[in-house]
């Protein structure tokens, strides 16, 4: 019996599930693992390798009992952008960097505060990215293999249409055979792998009535070794760490999202809870293994977890089946796969894209004509246009900013001047005046301004009573606000009355000292006994009725 609530009540008959399971699954993997990393801009055996390695110990040691891990289309601009700028040693690097941030990530229990990330953001930059494959993928659909790689969107646009006049005519049309298999494939044979039959049937149309007249792995690549990877530490300098942190950031940042969300579509497909910081662990662990035989960063693919739970996976043997599997294609049929066009890879990479943009979600959003739209727009252009980094940064700055001005407009001040004698219920109003101000709403850096604007407004008065039943959050800056008020007071000769305070304000006040400063004896629990407070402090007689 396993220890590990992953493995709870394993059978036999589990197990069998699991190795069918597993291998529908890495069959499913197989292209896409050649196509994502060629698509990264690195040797197409470097995505087995990372299929193989970060497969089996994301399924071992990470927190989801389903959770598919390996190379994925999310990753894709980023890693090019590393190889095409650093070189891909500096790509292993930055893995393992990314590997060690997210062991981190899980050791101090941040996995729950990726879920915070705003969802526009999410869709901006996943849409984003899956822009950046589709087009990434047309050179090669063309034929264009010889291009020149550049790290962003407009200048690979600007090559491509520099050598639209030299199109393959054969490799278009070896292309539009294999996307159109996947289409048919999928709507009509949904059990079948619409990529790994796409790329069968192009690769034998390609062979047998044009043979030599489209690249192929093996006349770019030179073919697909069929052997075990070589363990091999890359050089690792100072120096080298600190230019590839930013980088490395990205990896971990990216990846564990992605990882987290692939964890949490499982467990609404398969009834089961994830560990979110174990599976960061885990993923933290597989990313710093895998760049030392070769392989690329990886983290949880979403399809082919959906994959693995509609095939009837019972535990995570069957992500270990899977990258089993992998590893004995790789050592008996790596030859084979050599000859696979390069324009046949990309239909492959242009559907997952296609599937992967939340094209449906973005519009939805964008109808909304809302702060959240202007989030979603800029996330999407800044990730296409510069990068992945500034695409979610710049759409996390921008929510932030809109998140204090709405919270600062909640701000409700009601000044309410107490002269009417129905108000206090007092018998004349030669008195001086009691002014009440209720306050509605957070009092925090991003409304505190407008707070003491409004309170500066208000004519002086003997005593102010300050009404805090609706103020949920008071933060530093409130805190020195609120100090600001009570010092006015103070130098005006006012009495100061607050009621209803809730806990976290009470807590802030009371590290503060205001408690004391101010007084106990002027702090009240409801409005009504403050307006008490003050006619007495006041000497106002009261109505007999009272």
């Amino acid at each position: 019996m396993f220890k590990d609530g992953r493995f709870h009540a394993y059978t036999i008959q589990s197990f069998h599930k699991d190795v069918m399971a597993g291998i529908v699954v890495g069959v499913v993997a197989l292209p896409l693992a050649l196509a994502f990393a060629i698509a990264s801009g690195v040797r197409p055996e470097y995505g087995l390798y990372t299929t193989i390695i970060a497969g089996f110990i994301i399924s071992l040691l990470g927190g989801s009992k389903y959770q598919i891990g390996g190379p994925t289309g999310a990753f894709v601009p980023l890693l090019l952008g590393i190889v095409v700028t650093h070189g891909y040693e500096s790509l292993l690097i930055a893995g393992f960097m990314a590997g060690a941030i997210l062991i981190c990530m899980g050791i101090f229990k941040l996995g729950n505060l990726i879920h915070y990330m705003p969802r526009p953001v999410t869709i901006g930059f996943t849409t984003g990215i899956a822009v950046i494959i589709f087009s990434g993928q047309i050179a090669s659909f063309l034929g264009l293999h010889q291009l020149k790689k550049e790290s962003t969107f407009l200048l690979q646009m600007k090559e491509l249409i520099n050598n639209l006049i030299y199109v393959n005519p054969y490799s278009v049309i070896t292309a539009i055979i294999c996307l159109i298999t996947i289409l048919i494939t999928t709507k009509w044979f949904p059990k079948l792998p619409g990529a790994l039959v796409g790329l069968i049937l192009s690769t034998l149309v390609a062979t047998l009535f044009f043979p030599g007249k489209v690249a192929t792995i093996g006349t770019v690549y030179g073919g697909i070794p069929n052997e075990w990877p070589t363990f091999s530490f890359p050089t690792f300098t100072l120096e080298k760490g600190i230019e590839l942190f930013i980088p490395a950031v990205a990896i971990a940042m990216l990846g564990g999202i992605e990882s987290l969300l692939s964890a949490l579509v499982a467990d609404n497909m398969g009834n089961t809870k994830h560990h979110s910081n174990r599976e960061l662990i885990g993923q933290g662990i597989a990313n710093m293994v895998t760049p030392l035989f070769g392989g690329i960063p990886a983290t949880g693919a979403i399809a082919r977890t959906a994959t693995n739970i509609k095939n009837g996976a019972q535990s995570p043997i069957s992500g270990i089946i899977h990258s089993l599997f992998v590893l004995l294609v790789l050592l008996a049929l790596a030859p084979l796969a050599s000859q696979i066009p390069l324009s046949s890879m990309a239909p492959v990479l242009m559907f997952v894209a296609w599937n992967m943009s939340e094209r449906n979600e973005f519009v939805h959003i964008l109808k909304s004509k809302s702060g959240d739209a202007a989030v979603l727009l800029l996330t999407f252009t800044l990730t296409v246009l510069t990068d992945l980094t500034f695409g979610v940064l710049g759409g996390i700055g921008l929510s932030v900013i809109l998140f204090v001005i709405k919270m600062s407009k909640a701000l409700i001040i009601q000044p309410q001047a107490t002269s009417d004698p129905t108000a206090l219920k007092v018998k004349s109003s030669s008195h001086p005046y009691v002014h009440v101000v209720h306050v509605e709403g957070p009092l925090f850096f991003g409304s505190a301004k407008r707070f003491m604007s409004s309170i500066q407004d208000l004519p002086d008065r003997q005593t102010l009573v300050l009404c805090m039943n609706h103020v949920p959050y008071l933060d530093a800056t409130g805190e020195a606000i609120f100090a600001k008020l009570a010092e006015k007071c103070h130098k005006q000769g006012n009495t100061l009355l607050i009621s209803g305070l809730n806990d976290q304000p009470r807590q802030v006040l009371e590290r503060a000292g205001w408690m004391r400063k101010i007084g106990s004896a002027h702090f009240f629990s409801q409005l009504d006994d403050a307006l008490r407070f003050a006619e007495q402090q006041a000497n106002i007689p009261q109505r007999a009725a009272r």
